[in-house]
């Protein structure tokens, strides 16, 4: 420990333990010793009146300096050179770390295991915090279903790729604004909307779900431009009413661009594979550019052959392979067969490792292979060991006079520089045997040059017209494999576009001419149960959609108007079956929750049911039948502001949800809003014209306000379109007698009593008309036929009032509604 005390003008530190020679006897217990004081230090006197400055006194020398002598400069280029190898070696090293954490999660999304994708995503951005790491962090997220997390940390990112994962975020989070936002910033009026064809569809559905029908519809327009496979685009232009025909959308101008783009796609990928056979990664290189003979005797046997001639060197098959002539590609030449590679070494698993290993080591430029078409012969003076390595490259073991193609291969390795001879062990400085052997190797290479330079020729011909053969072949079957798909898409777009626009009895003509595997698949024919279900056809449309459930019994789409044709059909059984079966296969969809509802209200319980058609809303609140459902309900408990409110989500989620649009008719006309019940039937009537269900109610409307000929216009249109329902032919028969028309509503009431012959509710019309016509006998017994088809409890009480004041007066009897 050291103290410091401050004396006068004087710094004294001191160290207790020893006295110092002539010391004051207060100091005599203590060793002085006085430091220099740095020059940044500022130390105040005792006294301000004191003119004399500090003095330090220092006892030691000072310490010699830290800092290392100066080195020459080339010393100081090695060391900077070492470092950065060092640091090229370490980021090498995390480059390595990262690619592999990247392709195990890659591997985790594909085998669907998202936990250990999003564990080891982590750990990526953790160590590697790049924006593509985080990008892939949030892919890992969306596919575990945490949105949320995908949510906050892609929040300020910039990237097209960022912006659209951010989007999805906001979109499954419901944060529908804030989604158009990222799509389409207010402040970049110029920015692109990334992702090209998934982010205009993206887009398309914000638009749709915020009421912006126009604009959705230029989005899915421009999806479909972008990408003319995308059918999610077009089926959104379907439902919203504004898709073109499909053959028009699908035309062959399409199938020529498609065709152009997977032309151009392939070649890409050719190009790649070809590129990446060339440059091999950064570890194998790495271990494959330095080929010394210590790694050659550490290579597998069945990677190196003994070169003829030379018994104790092994050629790999490193030096074998770069051997294909330069007109033909290197991965289109056959390998040779087994007899032919008896003397050779097998194919090595890289073409192309020769030539990246000379373009790789950095010490000489690549060397071209050596062709003895474009050079001349040379004269060489070789000594026997030489002339041994050329006749053992043309005779092989085999003895065929013939060299064969193995045989070519081999020969036409690049060995005859000067630098490789030497390698193999070859003695350029000894010419004493030289003029030996001149003759017989120029006579030998004349011959090899010719040899390998015809055949050359011949094979590069032969290749060439088969690659373009086969190119012309692959073309071809492309092109036809894009007519016959832009076919089957012209097909079901059509019909689903039809069946879209309520022309049901057209789309089931165009799904018809679908071959049977694929008319024989759930989605197809769940469409042509909701047609049949459109038409009020429900055996039709039962008969399909338990074909549908029974060939694919886990598809949901559609279920939720299956159940409600069982619900029609008053199948309580089947119902209940087919409710217990999709909750079964998945208990979290809407359309298993609405078939319950369905079961419920079939029974009358009315308030179980809305329990389950509202547990459907919340699970999906973008299912609009399951808001009508809901308005259902509540209507049939007439709690009509709750009905209201329903049917009005209903139409925001689907504004051409045209039952939303006949629920709210159906309130205003029992409220009595004759006005607003005829402006919604209408609507719900140009959605879907072709409804005699809605004819008839829009009458209805007409005539509650006094419209008679209209309503009656309306009826003759309804009854035209169905003949099989009864309810306009009952309404028009109202219609009739309001307009004391009495003998053709009892003509209109014979014609619906072929139709439905147990309905009370006509009876009792056709008593009261001959009540009217005076008919006495006939309106009893038309009033009592009505009694024994046991009508519902309220009609009972009138129509026992009509029958006991049959023969009163018509001025004593008071307007009872029939």
């Amino acid at each position: 420990q050291h103290i410091t005390s401050n004396q006068g003008s004087q710094t004294i530190q001191t160290t207790p333990g020893r006295a110092p020679r002539s010391l004051t006897p207060t100091q005599r217990c203590f060793r002085i010793r006085l430091v220099p004081i740095p020059h940044r230090s500022k130390i105040a006197p005792r006294k301000a009146s004191n003119p004399n400055p500090p003095v330090a006194i220092q006892t030691r020398p000072p310490p010699a300096s830290l800092s290392p002598p100066l080195l020459p400069p080339s010393a100081r280029a090695a060391r900077r050179r070492r470092r950065r190898l060092l640091l090229a070696g370490a980021a090498r090293e995390r480059r390595a770390m990262e690619t592999l954490m990247v392709d195990r999660v890659h591997s985790s999304l594909r085998l669907f295991m998202n936990r250990n994708a999003v564990f080891l995503c982590e750990r990526l951005c953790a160590q590697f915090p790049a924006e593509t790491n985080v990008q892939l962090l949030a892919t890992c997220y969306l596919h575990n279903n945490q949105p949320y997390a995908s949510y906050h940390i892609l929040k300020g990112k910039k990237l097209p790729e960022s912006r659209y994962l951010f989007a999805i975020s906001c979109f499954r989070m419901n944060l529908l604004r804030e989604a158009e936002e990222t799509l389409c910033p207010v402040n970049e009026p110029n920015v692109e909307v990334p992702s090209g064809a998934t982010g205009h569809y993206l887009l398309g559905l914000i638009y749709r779900y915020t009421g912006r029908v126009a604009a959705a519809a230029e989005q899915f327009t421009q999806a479909l431009t972008l990408d003319p496979l995308l059918w999610a685009a077009y089926e959104e232009l379907c439902i919203l009413g504004v898709a073109e025909d499909a053959n028009e959308c699908f035309t062959e101008a399409t199938a020529l661009r498609l065709q152009q783009e997977q032309t151009s796609t392939s070649n890409l990928e050719k190009s790649n594979f070809v590129n990446e056979n060339r440059v091999l990664s950064p570890n194998v290189s790495a271990s494959l550019v330095d080929i010394s003979p210590k790694h050659i005797k550490q290579l597998p046997a069945n990677n190196t052959a003994e070169v003829p001639g030379y018994p104790h060197l092994r050629a790999t098959a490193l030096h074998v392979q770069n051997t294909v002539p330069s007109n033909v590609g290197q991965f289109d030449s056959p390998s040779p067969t087994v007899t032919q590679t008896s003397g050779i070494v097998p194919p090595p698993l890289f073409r192309n490792l020769h030539a990246y290993q000379n373009t790789t080591s950095g010490d000489a430029p690549a060397k071209p292979k050596v062709n003895a078409v474009n050079q001349p012969p040379r004269r060489k003076y070789l000594d026997e060991a030489r002339l041994k390595k050329v006749t053992g490259r043309l005779f092989n073991p085999s003895g065929d006079s013939v060299p064969r193609r193995s045989a070519r291969l081999s020969r036409d390795t690049p060995i005859n520089s000067n630098s490789n001879i030497s390698q193999f062990g070859g003695n350029g400085s000894d010419h004493s045997s030289g003029s030996r052997y001149e003759a017989v190797d120029e006579m030998w290479t004349d011959n090899i040059a010719a040899t390998s330079s015809s055949l050359s020729i011949a094979e590069g011909r032969y290749f060439e017209q088969d690659k373009a053969e086969r190119t012309l072949s692959q073309d071809s079957k492309m092109a036809t494999g894009i007519k016959e798909l832009l076919g089957l898409l012209r097909t079901l777009g059509e019909g689903y576009r039809l069946s879209c626009l309520f022309k049901c009895q057209e789309a089931l003509e165009i799904y018809r001419k679908l071959p049977e595997p694929q008319f024989n698949t759930g989605w197809v024919l769940c469409q042509v149960g909701k047609a049949y279900f459109e038409l009020v056809d429900y055996l039709e449309a039962d008969h399909f959609f338990e074909f549908a459930h029974r060939l694919s019994p886990c598809t949901l789409e559609g279920m939720d108007i299956y159940s409600t044709v069982l619900y029609h059909l008053n199948e309580e059984m089947r119902l209940s079956y087919l409710a217990q079966e999709l909750i079964s296969v998945d208990r979290l969809s809407p359309q298993a929750w609405c078939a319950v509802g369905n079961c419920f209200a079939l029974r009358k319980d009315h308030e179980t049911a809305l329990k389950n058609f509202q547990r459907a809303v919340q699970l999906d609140s973008r299912v609009a039948y399951a808001h009508t459902l809901c308005g259902h309900e509540y209507s049939a408990l007439e709690d009509y502001e709750n009905s209201v409110k329903f049917y009005r989500c209903a139409l925001q989620v689907d504004e051409r949800h045209y039952n939303a649009w006949y629920g709210l008719g159906v309130v205003y006309l029992r409220q009595e809003k004759f006005e607003f019940a005829e402006h919604h039937f209408r609507r719900a009537f140009q959605i879907n014209p072709r409804s005699s269900v809605l004819m008839c109610y829009l009458g209805m409307a007409l005539h509650a306000l006094k419209r008679d000929e209209d309503a009656l216009e309306m009826m003759e249109k309804a009854i035209f379109s169905d003949k099989k329902n009864p309810l306009p032919k009952y309404q028009k028969a109202l219609i009739l007698v309001g307009l004391q028309k009495y003998q053709e509503a009892l003509d209109e009431l014979e014609r619906l009593r072929e139709i439905a012959p147990h309905e009370s509710s006509m009876y009792a019309l056709m008593g009261k008309i001959y009540k009217q016509l005076n008919i006495l006998d006939k309106a009893v017994f038309c009033f009592g036929v009505a009694l024994d088809l046991k009508p519902p409890a309220a009609d009972l009480a009138i129509i026992k009032s009509a029958m006991e004041k049959v023969h009163l007066p018509d001025e004593l009897m008071e307007d009872d509604d029939l």
